[in-house]
């Protein structure tokens, strides 16, 4: 029987939640094709990773073990363990998540078979004929219907467009080793080390963040959204006209150009909301604008404005919240 194969990522221990999202989209793929779901993670995935993917649909995980592998294998060398697998399962369809990596890995196996691969997407039906599609075009400013005419679909799921929901049965796990034949100059590309440039929460899977932009002044005046991050557990983020300006990093980015975001909160300090900097942060489930400009594209989109200045309320709102917590 064919499968429907998705990749994973699983870092500490736990789904990652674009792969969360990509495997929810792959289980409906599946149940409309009536083929098993197949999960490939990179080794050591730990028992809690598996019984995670068994309740999200996947009923065989292949645990990918190979001396010259870890989690930060080259893509290069994950596509031909994805086409060496391909080759044994003759899989429908191969998903991945749309993040840098998933990106990159699937671009690579689409090379290396020929096959066309679809990016973005947030639905796939199979079809007659093929695969239609429903994918995000332009940095997510509009969405296109697509046919994909292939014998197998490659594609990556758009981040944060993709409810992650658990299997309504979740399916028992089989755990399945593949020790992939790679050659050497499929490490030619490698990540030797990593260096932290900043602590705490993630800016792409914080609850709340805080985001600044050319109305916080100077690089000074994000202290008291760093402090605001700390007080919720949340992250900074910035605009690129802070990043141009030197203020913050550009791993603090939120844009097209820079990381999107879905928080439960996404306040936004001082920050017009130009397109490049709305598709970043549009998927929040709740945005909060704070602006001097009442006519200001993120104040008109916002959930909630606040129309004043960023440093009149900010410190107000760092007093409420301490004394809100004791």
């Amino acid at each position: 029987m064919t499968t429907v194969l998705t990749l994973i990522d699983h870092p500490d221990g736990a789904v990652a939640r674009t792969s969360r999202e990509t495997l929810t989209l792959a289980r409906q793929l599946a149940e409309q094709a009536d083929q098993p779901l197949h999960a490939v993670a990179l080794a050591p995935v730990a028992d809690e990773v598996v019984k995670e993917l068994g309740e999200l649909g996947a009923s065989v995980v292949h645990s990918i073990e190979h001396p010259s592998l870890d989690a930060d294998a080259a893509a290069p060398a994950v596509a031909e363990v994805l086409r060496q697998l391909m080759e044994q399962l003759a899989p429908s369809a191969v998903l991945g998540p749309a993040s840098d990596r998933g990106a990159a890995v699937l671009a690579h196996l689409a090379a290396r078979t020929d096959l066309p691969l679809a990016a973005n997407c947030t639905a796939i039906t199979p079809v007659e004929t093929g695969w239609e599609l429903t994918r995000v075009r332009w940095g997510g400013v509009l969405y296109e219907d697509a046919h994909l005419d292939a014998p197998t679909a490659l594609l990556t799921v758009a981040p944060h467009q993709v409810a992650a929901a658990p299997a309504t049965m979740p399916a028992t796990v089989e755990r399945r080793v593949h020790a992939p034949v790679l050659d050497d100059d499929l490490h030619v590309t490698r990540i030797v080390d990593r260096e932290e440039l900043s602590s705490g929460v993630s800016l792409a899977t914080a609850p709340v963040v805080f985001a600044g932009g050319r109305g916080m002044g100077n690089a000074e005046g994000f202290a008291i959204l760093e402090e605001l991050a700390g007080l919720l557990g949340g992250a900074v983020g910035c605009s690129r006209v802070a990043t141009n300006a030197g203020w913050r990093s550009h791993n603090d980015q939120v844009g097209q150009t820079g990381t999107r975001v879905a928080p439960d909160l996404y306040v936004a300090c001082g920050i017009s909301g130009a397109t490049q900097h709305w598709v970043g942060c549009m998927h929040a489930k709740r945005i909060l604008a704070i602006n001097t400009d009442p006519e200001a594209p993120m104040v008109t989109r916002a959930d909630d404005a606040v129309v004043g200045d960023v440093h009149d309320f900010l410190p107000a709102l760092v007093e409420e919240i301490r004394t809100r917590q004791g």
